[in-house]
């Protein structure tokens, strides 16, 4: 008797928690609930030729689509904001014209509840080109969330 084949596990977001690590190391400000935009496109170029029809004088216009460009988007990562200051001084040091040595090799992995690593992937060239606080009110109970927007080369899906 064969074994039930076994389904691969759906990643899904509420039992979830993302994990950066910026070229290797993971600081303790580095857990996230929330990646928008995490997308990568090849967008389509149309060539058209003019070739003749059969041996006759006719002609006919023939188009052709093949892959153009890789282009990555930005990610934005939100979470609660924590007393660390590692990715504010991160978003500094690239405002301040430091962006050549800024840029890094970021792991973004997906844990689930029993902290298992289930999906990695890999941002090249990665730096932060914005960052936000949620509006602050004083009669608020909401938790202050902390939002980092990170451009990157390329992304690749290790795991």
């Amino acid at each position: 008797m064969t074994e039930p084949k076994q389904l691969p596990e759906i990643l899904t977001a509420s039992r979830f928690y993302l994990s950066l690590s910026l070229d290797g190391t993971a600081s303790a400000d580095c857990y996230f609930l929330e990646c928008r935009g995490f997308q990568q496109t090849q967008a389509p170029i149309e060539i058209c030729e003019v070739t003749k029809v059969g041996g006759g004088s006719g002609q006919q216009i023939v188009s052709t689509k093949l892959p153009g460009n890789v282009k990555s988007g930005n990610i934005t990562l939100r979470h609660g904001m924590t007393s660390s200051l590692d990715l504010w001084k991160w978003f500094k040091s690239i405002q301040a014209g430091q962006w050549g040595k800024q840029r890094k090799l970021i792991s973004l992995s997906i844990y689930n509840q029993a902290s298992q690593e289930m999906a990695r992937f890999e941002l090249t060239n990665a730096w932060p080109s914005s960052y936000k606080l949620t509006d602050v009110n004083a009669r608020s109970t909401e938790i202050e969330i902390e939002e980092l927007e990170v451009a990157f080369e390329q992304f690749e899906r290790k795991k």
